[in-house]
């Protein structure tokens, strides 16, 4: 792993303490640059929680959607192949029974290849993905199994977008991003240009790309929809994470109004679908004995992994935030499950307890 930013807050007897690591090289080809506190990260499946999932739920809180309402309601063609009784409360536990992951950029990148015309990244690749998961079949009965996956929250996104009529991305900076002060927070519906790229960590040497990915997304199927889409494409430093998950401790504990308290509650609270999932309503919540939160975080915890290397975690019993951002793809994309996180989330707490 070539660097990281690990940032964490705890409330302890009325006062906040913190902790901030920086250490490594936020990028170390084509040129070694130096991890820095403002280091922009690609977020990845972070993005699940900091922008669709926190847009569905003020969509809620303002009546426009329901969590019970099926998919199709909105989205009429996602009710072909038996489809018609998934719910929105199934995408956000991932218990739809859609497919987790295909890899749509493969087939797009193929036609490019047979007619030499662009689709990565054009409007007819997002029009191409949101259709193909519209048209496919379930691989389990709704609410029987909880298979965490991409397809769910590509879906939510195009929801999202559906109702309030405004692209993800436009959405999330004028009711998410803006009002919490997460200034530089933002999706890349086009490469960084290179006067800012220096800001970024890399990430993958991208076999298909034929480049080290850096300052654009690295999610193959973000990459072909155009950089914006629900499950992947978020960059943000790790003040601007830290900034979230402070919101939600201050909105839990009555302290700010920025966010709709019981809405929050109800997202927070693992819906056991099916009986025994870890899954709240697009929140990972700690599995006993082998979460990355680690040992610490209580039960009334949640929190969110990105396969970039990145993570958040809060628990509101113990008003403790961690957010840690790692570059650990760069340059090799790998599949691990990444314990160190564990590791690190409970030398924090241990440190912040002494």
């Amino acid at each position: 792993m070539p660097g990281a930013v690990v940032l964490a807050r705890m409330l302890r007897e009325g006062e906040w303490l913190e902790h901030l690591s920086v250490r490594g090289l936020a990028v170390t080809r084509p040129e070694r640059i130096p991890m820095a506190r403002e280091t922009v990260f690609d977020l990845a499946s972070l993005t699940k929680v900091l922008a669709t999932t926190t847009a569905v739920m003020l969509l809620v809180e303002q009546g426009r959607l329901e969590l019970d309402d099926p998919v199709a309601k909105v989205l009429p063609h996602f009710g072909e192949r038996d489809k018609e009784r998934v719910t929105l409360r199934h995408l956000l536990t991932h218990s739809s029974g859609l497919h987790p992951w295909r890899g749509f950029h493969e087939t797009l990148l193929e036609r490019e290849r047979k007619k030499g015309e662009r689709w990565i990244g054009t409007k007819a690749a997002h029009d191409f993905v949101l259709e193909s998961i519209c048209r496919s079949a379930l691989v389990h009965e709704p609410g029987s199994a909880a298979v965490y996956g991409d397809l769910d929250f590509i879906v939510l996104g195009a929801v999202v977008e559906a109702v309030s009529g405004q692209p993800l991305d436009q959405l999330c900076h004028e009711r998410i991003f803006a009002p919490l002060g997460m200034h530089a927070t933002r999706f890349l519906r086009e490469p960084a240009p290179e006067a800012e790229r220096r800001r970024f960590a890399a990430t993958e040497n991208c076999p298909w790309r034929g480049r080290i990915v850096w300052g654009e997304v690295h999610d193959p199927n973000a990459a072909a929809m155009g950089g914006v889409a629900g499950h992947a494409g978020l960059f943000a430093p790790v003040d601007d994470v830290m900034r979230f998950g402070t919101a939600l401790l201050d909105v839990w504990h009555g302290r700010s109004l920025a966010l709709p308290r019981e809405r929050l509650v109800e997202f927070a609270a693992r819906q056991s679908l099916p009986p025994g999932s870890d899954w709240a309503l697009g929140w990972d919540t700690p599995t006993a004995g082998g979460s990355s939160s680690g040992r610490y975080f209580s039960p009334q915890s949640i929190g969110h992994l990105g396969f970039t290397g990145t993570s958040l975690w809060i628990d509101f019993d113990a008003q403790a935030v961690v957010v840690m951002l790692t570059n650990r793809i760069h340059l090799v994309a790998k599949k691990s499950k990444f314990t160190l996180r564990a590791e690190i989330h409970d030398l924090v707490r241990e440190a912040f307890a002494a």
